[in-house]
Formats: structure tokens, C-alpha cells, sequence
């Protein structure tokens, strides 16, 4: 049953007045949107979307509220609207893992960039559904937002349909949007339309249109923040400025029951199962390895083994795939007009690249990201999100430390490793040597709930092999014990820097060389485990900023400072990671 403009406005006041009674309940939230927006969704969800199979993204997250109110209308499992912003109950933005919530979203321009990856996802599985995505002004206003548009109208995705909350208004007055967004939507290969709002008919023919579109469509629903309110069209309509007087005396103007009838119909349609993919482990049997390699060059080595096996990963690189060595030999480059690939060449677009993954994760590709570690500062804010989503996405991020060299203190990440080891639920691996890239690798593509960022070097070091009976699983390993057996002195290090702890520790009888390929694997440990493991005195030595290690050691032989120009080796030994200034130290501090 296809609903028509007088049930559809019946069932958007329904869902108005159960979303301000959630904010009514939390004496919290965003009551402008849900005023202006709520006829909107309703036409999406009543009559286009099919549930399970397409996909909607509330790119403007601060209208939870009415997402959830729709939701539960819908006959989605989640709980009830009056637990709004309350702890243990529905959070103050949509979070991935509600029933029905195909994204987290709040900071705005991430739902966008989400709604692009599912999209995407959809064309390469080769499934005929549609991903629809609301987004705000403010979400117009976001870079990542451009980034993620302009890559899905080069790649045609005319599964998208993007439709424009377009009421001129952000919270600190008149919205700083571009002066003709339709204009630039254009330009980016969209077919655009532009509707009233609040004219159901109107964009309901706007739907029926966009879902032939042979193109991407962005709809402009030009709109009056906090509509009917004595608010209206005012910036303080954007929050909870409404008092509670006129709040009740909305919901009661919007409550009707055959609005509630209506979406009881919606609520009996069947619903679709949507499965997340996990890829099984092949066997892969590791090759010969040069004594000089770069820990990129092994992470290619091994992702080529992997592809080869049959390993189901959809790979990208923000221009830079020669440099991260993630394209291998059986990569095929997906393309505006074939999708039966698995490799994507996302331009220079960090950010929208990291958006664009976390929406194919959502919708169970395993997606893989790879740019320079010092450039993933610009992906962040969508890493932290795929951290609190649970989003199983990779990232490859390769020249991890001053040892970029003659690029400059621009391209010598410092404190992005220590960073990204901050984020709670993100594995951070840097590996040493071949048999810790199969660790790191093989821990990304099989993890369900656990983003993954692997760092690998530019330059190539000697390989110190992994003794056999050692358990990377743990995180953190000896990999080259004391002379003396017992050891007083222990040395933590990792990837590039474990050549030269091992070095550093020759010198000693008593000092032993442990490996931390990923501190949240060694967090996990036992308080047995960690003490055989960190014996005596300890120092940790890593090319970049020194913070996160004190959680473990005593003493810390890091970068403090920003990089410079110059050859590798000159640059570590400016910077203290120099033999024998190292051994001074530590006899200085062992005494």
C-alpha cells in the first residue's frame, strides 16, 4: 500500500508529536528540526524504503529524536522514546547497533560520507537498493561532506539520493552554506530538484523521480526551522528553547490516531535480515624474507598472499597506492562503470575516504583504507567514529616517523601514532618483521567489532626474527632475551626501532628486548604475563611522541619535537636514536 499526501501528513504528525515527547521526557534535545523535517522522513519511510534491503542515514544526527520516533512507528526493535537522553537508554545522537540506525551520526558531514559508502557497497555487491541520506546545513557546511559527494557523482551512484534540510539557519544565526549549493551539486554530477518542505506531494514526486535518476540526486526541501512554533524560522528554535507549555500544546495539535493506524500497516511489512560478512583466515605460508625490507614492503608482500588466497577485501588508497603497497597483484580498480572490483582509487580524500569505509562496513564489505600515518589526522573524527561503532574497517598507514627524511617535519608523523593509540576500541599495530604483519593482518580481517590501524615504515631495517615459541596474540613478546638468562633491564620497542634496542641490548649482559606490536592486545594480559614480560628497569624507545608509554615504562627515548629535512640517518641520530648516546643514557639511569 502506497500511502497518499493526507495519510502521509496523518503519519508525519505522529511522528512529531512521540519525537517532541522524547525531548519533552529529556528536557534535552533538538526540537527545530523535528518541526521542519518530520513530513521528510515520513515519505521516506512510509512509502520508498524498503526495510533490510535499502538504507537511510540521518546525516544531521542532532534530529535523533525524530529518527527514533519513526523507528519505533516503523516496527523497529528499540527502546522506548521516553529513555531519550537518559544513561543506559536511547543516546542524545543515532548510534550504529540500534535496531534500524544505519550509521553513527552528530558530527556533521560523517553521515554523509556513511551514506556514500553504503551506496557504494551496494553497487559492488550488486544488490538493486537504494541508500537515502537527510542531511542538515551545517552538514553542508563540513568539508567531508564535499569530499564524499564529489566522489559519488564521479562514480555515478545513482542509488544515492540525498535530500537537503534547507531551512538558512545554524545555531549562531544565518547558515554559512555556499551561496548556490545546487549550483555545485551540478557540477558534481547530481540531478537536482528543489521542493517545499513541508509539500508532501511535492516530494513524494521528487522520490519517484530520483529512484529512476540514471545519476546521483540531491533534493533541495526548502524548509522553516521550528515551523508553527514562536520560534519559528529563528536560530534558538535549533534546541530545546520552547517551554514546556508549548511543547505539550504541540504534541497535542500533532497526536492523532489514524496517523498511528497508518504506521501500523508499515510496522506488518516484512523486513529483510541484513548479514555482516567475516572473512575466513586462509593459510598462508610465509616467504622468504630479505634481511633489509621495509615493513611496508612486507605488509604488501603479505596482503598479495592474502588476495591471492581469496581473501574478500575491498582495498582503497587516497592517491597514494604505490606508496602504501596496498594494490596487489590481483587487484582490479572498481570504476564508474564496473563495480565488479576490488580495488578503489579514492583521489586525495582522507577524510571522505575513512566516511566512505565505515558506510561499506555497515553494510558487511570488509573495506580497507591506506594513506601516510601523518595524514590521518585528517581521517580522524571518522576512525573515532568507526571505534565507537564497532566498524571492522583497516587502515594502512605507512611512513610512520621522521625517517620520511627529505620530505620535512610536514610528512613526519610525531604525534599521530601516540594518538591514535588514545582512541578507546582502535587496535594500533606497528609491526617489526614479517611474522608481526601476519599478526596485525590476520587480527584486522577476522576482528567483527575492532577497527584496525597498521603503521609501517618507509625505510627498510633488519629483520629480527620472531622466535618460535613466542605468542603474538599477547601484543608484547621478548624477542631477544638477556645474555644472562634473568634479565634487569628490558627494553621495549617497536617496528623500525627493534633493530636498535636489539643493538642497544648486545651491549649488556642483563638487558632484555621485548616487542609491543599492539598495547591493546598486551592490556588485556594478566598481571603474571605482563611481569615476565617487563622485568626491572624499563625503557621504552619509539620515533615518536613519548606520552602513552609510561603507562609501562620508567624511562621513555622518543620525539618531542617536530621533524626536519634530511636523510633518514642523520635525522635519527639528531634526534637521539644514536647507539651509543642511547647506552650512555640507560647506564646513567641503571646506576
Amino acid at each position: 500500500m502506497k500511502f497518499n499526501a493526507k495519510q502521509l501528513q496523518q503519519m508525519s504528525n505522529s511522528v512529531r508529536a512521540n519525537a517532541l515527547g522524547a525531548v519533552l521526557s529529556a528536557k534535552s534535545g533538538h526540537v527545530g528540526i523535528i518541526l521542519d523535517a518530520s513530513e521528510i522522513i515520513t515519505c521516506v519511510y512510509a512509502n520508498h524504503l524498503r526495510r533490510g534491503i535499502d538504507r537511510f542515514v540521518l546525516s544531521s544526527g542532532h534530529g535523533s529524536a525524530m529518527l527514533y520516533s519513526v523507528l519505533k512507528l516503523s516496527g523497529y526493535k528499540i527502546d522506548d522514546l521516553n529513555t531519550f537522553r537518559k544513561f543506559g537508554g536511547l543516546p542524545g545522537h543515532p548510534e550504529y547497533g540500534i535496531s534500524g540506525v544505519d550509521a553513527t551520526t552528530g558530527p556533521l558531514g560523517q553521515g554523509v560520507g556513511n551514506a556514500v559508502g553504503l551506496a557504494l557497497s551496494q553497487k559492488i555487491r550488486g544488490i538493486r537498493a537504494r541508500t537515502y541520506c537527510l542531511c542538515s546545513d551545517g552538514d553542508l557546511m563540513e568539508g567531508v561532506s564535499f569530499e564524499s559527494l564529489s566522489f559519488a557523482g564521479r562514480y555515478n551512484l545513482n542509488n544515492l539520493i540525498v535530500l537537503w534540510d534547507d531551512n538558512k539557519l545554524s545555531i549562531d544565526g544565518v547558515a554559512q552554506t555556499d551561496i548556490d549549493i545546487n549550483a555545485r551539486m551540478r557540477a558534481l554530477g547530481f540531478n537536482v530538484m528543489s521542493v517545499r518542505g513541508n509539500d508532501i506531494g511535492a516530494i513524494e514526486h521528487a522520490l519517484e523521480r530520483a529512484e529512476k535518476s540514471s545519476r546521483p540526486v540531491f533534493i533541495q526541501c526548502k524548509n522553516i526551522l521550528g515551523r508553527e512554533s514562536s520560534l519559528e524560522n529563528k536560530s534558538a528554535a535549533h534546541g530545546f528553547a520552547l517551554s514546556e507549555t508549548e511543547m505539550l500544546s504541540l504534541i497535542a495539535k500533532n497526536t492523532n490516531a489514524e496517523g498511528l493506524r497508518f504506521w501500523d500497516i508499515v510496522r506488518r511489512r516484512p523486513m529483510a535480515e541484513s548479514v555482516r560478512a567475516i572473512n575466513a583466515l586462509p593459510r598462508i605460508k610465509i616467504p622468504k624474507i630479505p634481511e633489509r625490507i621495509s615493513t611496508r614492503e612486507l605488509s604488501g608482500i603479505y596482503l598479495d598472499l592474502l588476495m591471492r588466497a581469496g581473501t574478500d577485501l575491498i582495498i582503497g588508497s587516497a592517491d597514494l597506492s604505490a606508496s602504501t603497497n596496498v594494490k596487489s597483484g590481483v587487484s582490479r580498480e572498481i570504476k564508474p562503470d564496473d563495480f565488479n572490483g576490488n580495488f578503489i582509487n579514492y583521489g586525495v580524500r582522507e577524510h571522505a575516504m575513512a566516511a566512505i569505509i565505515n558506510g561499506m562496513a555497515v553494510d558487511g564489505l570488509r573495506s580497507v583504507g591506506s594513506t601516510f600515518l601523518v595524514f590521518s589526522d585528517y581521517m580522524r573524527p571518522a576512525i573515532r567514529i568507526a571505534a565507537l561503532s564497532h566498524l571492522p574497517v583497516v587502515y594502512v598507514f605507512s611512513h610512520d616517523s621522521i625517517a620520511v627524511g627529505e620530505d620535512g617535519p610536514t610528512h613526519q608523523p610525531v604525534e599521530q601514532l601516540p594518538s591514535l593509540r588514545l582512541i578507546p576500541n582502535l587496535n594500533v599495530y606497528r609491526p617489526c618483521n614479517i611474522n608481526e604483519i601476519a599478526y596485525a593482518w590476520n587480527n584486522a580481517i577476522t576482528n567483527i567489532d575492532t577497527p584496525s590501524a597498521i603503521i609501517l615504515s618507509r625505510q627498510k631495517f633488519r629483520q629480527i626474527p620472531t622466535p618460535n615459541d613466542a605468542d603474538l596474540s599477547r601484543g608484547a613478546y621478548v624477542i631477544v632475551p638477556a645474555k644472562s638468562g634473568r634479565a634487569k633491564t628490558t627494553i621495549i620497542a617497536t617496528g623500525s626501532e627493534i633493530p636498535l634496542a636489539v643493538e642497544i641490548a648486545s651491549r649488556f649482559k642483563n638487558i632484555q628486548v621485548v616487542s609491543m606490536v599492539n598495547m591493546n592486545d598486551f592490556r588485556k594480559q594478566d598481571s603474571k604475563y605482563k611481569s615476565s614480560i617487563l622485568r626491572g628497569c624499563v625503557i621504552a624507545i619509539e620515533a615518536a611522541a613519548p606520552g602513552p608509554w609510561f603507562e609501562f615504562a620508567d624511562a621513555v627515548i622518543g620525539v618531542d619535537k617536530f621533524g626536519a629535512s634530511g636523510d633518514a640517518e642523520t635525522l635519527y641520530k639528531e634526534y637521539g636514536f644514536d647507539v651509543e648516546k642511547i647506552i650512555k643514557e640507560i647506564r646513567d639511569y641503571i646506576k
